[in-house]
């Protein structure tokens, strides 16, 4: 289904980008897989090609300007092209904002944002030459509502969501689409929320609040392939949602005049 399509995915040594990249490899995909440290790369590497499928791996820091632009050359140099780009690379620091570092603050920030321009770019200037292609930014419902205690993680993904929305715009006279997904799956940086949930509702002797029945890494690799299969019938700029089986979209916000504001 995707046979000879080569897909950057940044952040995909574990979890929600691990699922991604082995879910792709296995409907013919070519995979660049990205991550921090060099064995886990390899690792995911082996297993990808253990499996049938093809990747090679780039280790290094997204938040580094070189390591968008190294991303895109490998994959060239390896594959003779890129299609797709996935900015899925991230972390947490959380703190309520009082508390929160000037540290911590920089370093959400500076993977989230600064990581998905500097794959960005480099994606832009090969697409230049090449025309059509895809970019999917993961973001978060904590970039839309807001999050306690995730000051610099909720403006990092509401941040995404703008670069999304402005990409989108930018790249239509390349036949670039732009999309995000929000997703919602039990994943190493997920799981402790949902553990406090669950302790919170069994003190107070009432049920799990449903939003924490989140669903797997699984669920969002299918929805990530299904939609650049998909991807002439996709309207650029979408922002998506997936928990489980439940897909949805995020509208734009809607601006009211004020006299016309409920008191």
């Amino acid at each position: 289904m995707l046979k000879g399509r080569v897909i950057i995915i940044t952040g995909s040594t574990r979890g929600i980008g691990k699922s991604i990249a082995l879910e792709l490899a296995k409907v013919g995909a070519k995979i660049v897989v990205n991550g921090t440290k060099n064995e886990e790369v390899s690792y995911i590497v082996n297993e990808i090609k253990g499996c049938g499928g093809t990747a090679i791996g780039v280790p290094g820091k997204v938040q580094e300007m070189s390591t968008g632009r190294i991303l895109v050359e490998e994959a060239v140099k390896a594959f003779g092209r890129v299609d797709v780009l996935i900015n899925n690379a991230g972390n947490v620091k959380d703190r309520m904002a009082h508390r929160l570092s000037e540290e911590d603050w920089d370093s959400v920030i500076d993977v989230h944002l600064k990581g998905t321009f500097s794959c960005t770019k480099a994606f832009i200037h090969h697409q230049k030459s090449e025309g059509g292609g895809m970019i999917i930014n993961m973001t978060s419902l904590a970039g839309v509502e807001g999050s306690i205690g995730q000051l610099n993680y909720s403006a990092a993904k509401a941040g995404i969501i703008g670069m999304t929305k402005t990409l989108a715009e930018e790249l239509k006279r390349m036949n670039v689409k732009v999309v995000a997904i929000a997703p919602a799956a039990l994943t190493d940086m997920t799981v402790p929320h949902v553990e406090k949930a669950r302790k919170r509702a069994k003190e107070k002797g009432e049920p799990l609040d449903p939003y924490w029945e989140i669903g797997t890494v699984n669920d969002v690799a299918c929805f990530v392939k299904d939609i650049i299969i998909n991807r002439v019938e996709l309207e650029t700029g979408e922002i998506f949602s997936v928990n489980g089986k439940m897909i949805g979209k995020w509208e734009n916000p809607k601006w009211i005049k004020q006299d016309q504001v409920q008191k």
